[in-house]
């Protein structure tokens, strides 16, 4: 009972900031993404009836403590869907993100993950299946089960069954590019479940922010439809720098942002001034992605490395969803 799937990165357009079950890991709004092909995990998974608990090697290293226990936890709910619950599995992740960096690692990881473990197991999920149960491990790693752009659906059932990804164009509807702009590798300080939790419970900014995000995936959505780049660009920046903001009024207050964060920013601006359309989007971390077309790449992808603070650059055109290896 054995499988590999390869899964790879999504990066939201719309974002995902705020659950109202924590449990069952249920949004408070619905978010839209791209999945790219430059940022990828590859998990195999394999039951095997002699083992007495799980186990879990990410890039060849055995792992305990609190990601062990998400994944193994995770592998419960798929047990309990396959009414297999007393068997156990090796799994062995190999991670091409940095990891709780800001870039979306638990997407690409937990979408890899319930694709090899539903399938080692022997269960036959529609696409639609496999994004429910994928949310339970990670809720914006239900987008990446598709390729190109993808919308997850908040749902309004109390059970969660209403809640998974759609595919909304596929990765050949529109050459969209994004620069995954590595900056720092080491691990934030604030997880994205801490943090998201803190913003919902105590900032005053977050309900606005609910709010807003309807309005804005009903123009992002109408942007894609008309492969509107200067549209869609300026609705992800503004979504992006809101979703920010939650935080700065939370309490504790916090931020993901660095002063190597706020350069690229500034540049991307400056480029824009300079009639070269590029725009960013930052999720929970200090890494920045540049959104941008093609025919710009050369020039974006030399300004961007001329910036000091930049250690890598992953360049990234629409991908696909989950592959079976």
């Amino acid at each position: 009972m054995k499988a590999t799937a390869k899964a790879n990165v999504n990066i939201a357009l719309i974002k995902y900031w705020g659950k109202r079950d924590e449990e069952l890991i249920l949004p408070t709004n619905n978010s839209l993404s791209l999945t790219l092909d430059g940022l990828y995990t590859t998990t195999t998974v394999h039951f095997k009836s002699e083992l007495t608990e799980d186990r879990f090697y990410l890039d060849g290293k055995q792992v305990t403590g609190v990601p062990y226990e998400r994944v193994t936890q995770f592998l419960d709910i798929v047990r309990k869907e396959a009414n297999e619950e007393n068997l156990y599995a090796e799994v062995r992740s190999e991670n091409h993100v940095p990891t709780a960096a800001g870039f979306a690692s638990s997407a690409s990881g937990f979408a890899a993950l319930a694709a090899a473990s539903t399938k080692a197991i022997g269960l036959e999920l529609t696409e639609e299946e496999l994004s429910r149960i994928t949310r339970r491990g990670s809720g914006s790693a239900c987008r990446s089960i598709y390729g190109g752009f993808a919308e997850w659906k908040m749902g309004e059932k109390e059970d969660g069954s209403d809640s998974y990804a759609v595919q909304i164009a596929p990765k050949n509807f529109w050459d969209i590019r994004i620069a995954a702009v590595i900056l720092t590798d080491e691990k934030k300080s604030v997880s994205s479940r801490d943090g998201m939790k803190r913003t919902v419970e105590t900032s005053p900014f977050f309900q606005g922010w609910v709010e807003s995000s309807f309005t804005d995936l009903t123009r992002m959505k109408e942007g894609i439809e008309n492969r509107d780049f200067a549209m869609c660009g300026e609705i992800a920046e503004a979504n992006c720098l809101k979703m920010h903001a939650t935080t700065l009024g939370a309490n504790p207050p916090f931020t993901y942002w660095t002063d190597s964060t706020m350069k690229v920013m500034q540049e991307v601006r400056k480029m824009r001034e300079e009639g070269i359309p590029a725009y960013f989007t930052i999720d929970a971390g200090p890494n920045v992605k540049v959104i941008y077309l093609p025919e710009h790449e050369e020039i974006i992808q030399k300004r961007l490395q001329a910036i000091p603070e930049v250690t890598n650059i992953t360049l990234s055109k629409a991908g696909d969803g989950i592959t079976y290896l």
